[in-house]
């Protein structure tokens, strides 16, 4: 479903990315973890040509994104759901107009059925009833999940979670996790999640990939990942620090 190949990504003299490769086959679940700054959420916009890397490449379904106008893009990333790091709901539209605003420009909905799938995946979501509510009448937790449903109502192929439980309590943060492994069951999509927390990647990530220095450290199945005794594995699935690579302030 995607390939990446060998790609390089520079913002002025800083590389971010420094020959990265790997595959994601259809229907799998893949967690991107590691530390803050070695290029995760820059490799995930390159995924859907937000970022086009200064060398490789990246192909869905065996497509190169590199090669194509925005119009190309546009249909392929329509492949795609995303949930955004901050949720990035539209404060001035209610949950269903939020819901909604990925079915703009694609085929035609009639009122009723596009009514019909919103009130679904908020089904799914488990928020019915919510429609006419904002934004900002909803908790942090109910806006990523309103969130979710957005990534998911016009049923894509692949989603992508960016830090998809940063900002919230364990309690909610583990009810979004069981939120993502059900949509992806329940959808068969394929997913991929960056994330810090070692409990998502380890629930949602049948497959974690280990980013250090903008490059992939590890690449393996999640049970290999946490039995790992490698010293730079270990220390970041138990969470504990080497001052030595600690930049403070």
């Amino acid at each position: 479903m995607i390939q990446v190949r060998q790609i390089t990504k520079r913002f002025g003299d800083h590389l971010v990315l420094d020959g990265v490769s790997f595959d994601v086959p259809a229907g799998e679940s893949v967690a991107i973890v590691g530390r803050s700054g070695v290029g995760k959420s820059v490799l995930l916009k390159h995924l859907i040509g937000l970022v086009q890397p200064d060398e490789g490449q990246v192909l869905v379904g065996g497509e190169n994104l590199g090669a194509m106008s925005e119009r190309q893009l546009l249909r392929v990333r329509r492949r795609f759901g995303m949930l955004f790091q901050g949720g990035a709901l539209l404060d001035s539209m209610t949950v269903a107009e939020n819901i909604a605003f990925p079915l703009r420009g694609r085929e035609a909905h009639d009122d009723a059925s596009t009514q019909r799938r919103i009130a679904e995946v908020l089904e799914l979501v488990e928020l019915p009833g919510i429609e006419q509510k904002l934004p900002s009448q909803l908790s942090g937790g109910m806006q990523k999940r309103v969130a979710l449903a957005r990534a998911i109502v016009h049923r894509p192929e692949i989603v992508l979670y960016d830090e998809p439980t940063t900002g919230l309590d364990p309690v909610v943060a583990d009810s979004i996790d069981q939120l993502m492994m059900r949509v992806c069951e329940r959808l068969n999509v394929t997913s991929i999640v960056v994330t810090h927390d070692m409990r998502t990647a380890r629930r949602l990530g049948r497959r974690i990939l280990m980013m250090k220095a903008g490059r992939i450290y590890l690449d393996d199945t999640a049970e290999h990942v946490f039995m790992s005794l490698d010293p730079v594995v270990r220390r970041f699935v138990d969470g504990v620090a080497d001052l030595k690579e600690v930049e403070f302030p």
